[in-house]
């Protein structure tokens, strides 16, 4: 039986190689046509419904990817121009309760999506091994994690969520 929470596992770091580093990159570029096809067809009622007993609603689900990817894309900007910054933890529950991610309509978070993954990718496609290496400091889990950790979480994040999307269709026929 599926894991309804975690459909996909937990994000497992793996080392550094050639590979797996265009594997994650592909996840990223490749992120916000995989959430359109998603939810190609969904109506309203389809998207506030939660993924999981006590869990977000579909429509919540979009907007917390793009906040959480903003997020994201601001942290390797930052690990990238200082040394092992601080970066800045938010609660993500109260950020699903904020006016725009219970008004406004998913694709406004799709286009976002689709701006925010081109500069992302396009940011760090290049990036050398020292600069993978790079490292943010995240106070939440009291430790310091490199950008390569990074891709990896953000390449699973988007994949992971996109599984809670795809789960609910298969699960209720959509």
């Amino acid at each position: 039986m599926i894991n309804e929470r975690y459909p996909i596992g937990h994000f497992e770091p793996l080392p550094f190689s050639e590979a797996q580093k265009n594997k994650w990159l592909a996840d990223i570029q490749f992120l916000p046509k995989e959430i359109e096809q998603a939810l190609l067809n969904l109506d309203e009622a389809q998207l506030h419904t939660p993924y999981r007993a006590g869990g977000w609603t579909l429509h919540q689900v979009v907007h917390h990817l793009a906040d959480s990817h903003m997020n994201a894309y601001c942290r390797f900007k930052l690990g990238l121009t200082e040394d092992t910054p601080t970066i800045k933890p938010y609660d993500e529950n109260a950020w699903t309760l904020l006016n725009d991610v219970q008004h406004l309509p998913v694709n406004i978070s799709v286009t976002l999506l689709h701006a925010l993954h081109t500069r992302w990718h396009f940011a760090v496609k290049d990036l050398t091994l020292a600069q993978w290496e790079r490292k943010v400091y995240h106070p939440a889990s009291q430790k310091d994690m490199s950008l390569w950790y990074l891709l990896g979480m953000y390449a699973w994040h988007g994949k992971h969520h996109t599984a809670h999307i795809k789960m609910l269709r298969e699960k209720n026929n959509w």
